[in-house]
């Protein structure tokens, strides 16, 4: 029963929609109707700039590892597992927005993965700064990440529930990044940039 509890908890987490929060109470925008029209980071970030785009990063990276560190300490890593993947569905189809398409779970997925395999989940930070320091794409930064976190969880010898959640959270993050990988291919993916971004630069996206 309580692991039952804390996957609920890890789903109502998730659902948490941080991105369509907080840009509609600061900016008064629906998130949903500008950019990509995505609700996560990535798209806060640029459309909106790096502060509030750091905020929603920031609160989707606890909403993955408070649950997923939750029910690792307190039953185990299958049940941290499961709550980590649960808060990961929750911010991919938000409760809160009535399960309509949310974000693409890699704040989230990090945050879990923090709570019950912190090397793992540090390193696979440490990659996506990299990548993303060279090319400025948060697309090829995640895909990077979601690809290493399989391979890290076997060279750190993590228990089988990490292991596999490495590879299921991996192809999950690279499936939902389907259409940046076409736009790149395209040559059409918009690169992030780190500086702040003018009032008038923002709302004539």
């Amino acid at each position: 029963m309580t692991t039952v509890l804390l996957i609920v908890a890890g789903y109502l987490a998730g659902s948490m929609p941080f991105g369509y929060w907080l840009v509609r109470v600061i900016k008064g925008v629906d998130i949903r109707s500008t950019g990509s029209g995505n609700i996560g980071a990535s798209n806060v970030w640029r459309t909106y700039g790096p502060r509030l785009g750091a905020l929603v990063a920031a609160l989707d990276v606890l909403k993955g590892f408070v649950p997923a560190l939750l029910a690792a300490t307190q039953v185990g890593a299958l049940a941290g597992v499961l709550a980590g993947g649960a808060a990961m569905l929750g911010h991919s189809r938000p409760l809160f927005l009535g399960f309509a398409r949310g974000g693409k779970m890699v704040a989230t997925c990090g945050g879990a993965f923090l709570g019950i395999a912190p090397v793992v989940g540090l390193l696979g930070v440490v990659i996506w700064l990299a990548v993303f320091g060279l090319f400025r794409y948060a697309s090829v930064a995640s895909i990077a990440a979601a690809v290493a976190l399989p391979a890290l969880a076997v060279v750190l010898d993590q228990p089988w529930p990490v292991v596999t959640f490495a590879a299921v959270a991996g192809a999950a993050v690279i499936v939902l990044h389907r259409e940046n990988i076409k736009r790149l291919r395209l040559g059409t993916e918009r690169r992030i940039s780190l500086r702040v971004r003018r009032r008038s630069e923002a709302t004539a996206r």
